[in-house]
């Protein structure tokens, strides 16, 4: 699941009439870049979410088919924030745990990397990075077990969640498709010892200003011109 209902204010100007998905990098937008990384690491069924302009993401991307992969859309008609998001799509993810991906990072992460979790002895495991200068207090902390925990008092450092993640569906039981936070039901499992983690120290950026997508904009014209 590729999620991109976010309305992008940070990015005005450039959001004014475009979703933040968008938003180009090269000769392709940055959920076309999300959706040719899964194809690439062997995902062809993609559900995606979206709210503000999110007509415009199925006009550009349609069915999938250009990209050799399957795309199914949940409009939300209210923004549903992270968790809701994910719940009010669940009838249309197929498995019972799957990949979670913003829309709006850029990474040379290897999806295809990534393991299923049970839903018995752990709910989610999510890729954590080194924290950003504009993020430099972190979310979780990682232990020398791979378990991640909200670490309060911990001895262990607080890393950046970076956005992507396996989840169960157990995660979302009991909860309604109304808009909230995924942190707080996180933080349960995290409680009762079910959130597991990795940390990437390879390229991870948060495309949150325009000043961030300029700077992923010249890496990978970079890239380009070395490949």
């Amino acid at each position: 699941m590729i999620l991109a209902a976010g309305l992008g204010n940070r990015m005005q100007p450039l959001t004014a009439e475009l979703p933040k998905p968008l938003l180009r990098v090269g000769n392709y937008s940055l959920v076309e870049h999300q959706v040719m990384k899964l194809k690439a690491a062997g995902i062809t069924e993609i559900v995606i979410n979206h709210y503000y302009l999110g007509e415009l993401i199925e006009q550009r991307l349609g069915d999938g088919s250009r990209f050799g992969v399957g795309i199914r859309y949940s409009h939300e008609t209210v923004r549903l924030e992270t968790a809701g998001g994910i719940i009010a799509a669940l009838p249309l993810l197929e498995d019972d745990c799957f990949l979670v991906v913003n829309a709006d990072i850029w990474t040379d992460f290897d999806f295809s990397t990534l393991m299923p979790v049970t839903g018995s002895d752990c709910l989610a495991h999510l890729v954590l990075v080194g924290n950003a200068d504009h993020h430099p207090t972190g979310d979780f902390c990682l232990d020398d077990s791979g378990r991640v925990h909200a670490g309060h008092g911990s001895r262990d450092p607080r890393l950046t969640f970076s956005g992507i993640s396996v989840l169960h569906k157990k995660l979302f039981e009991g909860y309604p498709p109304a808009p909230q936070a995924l942190l707080p039901l996180l933080q349960a499992a995290m409680a009762k010892d079910l959130v597991r983690g990795q940390y990437y120290k390879g390229t991870w950026i948060d495309i949150g200003t325009p000043e961030r997508l300029q700077t992923v904009r010249e890496l990978y014209a970079s890239e380009q011109k070395q490949s």
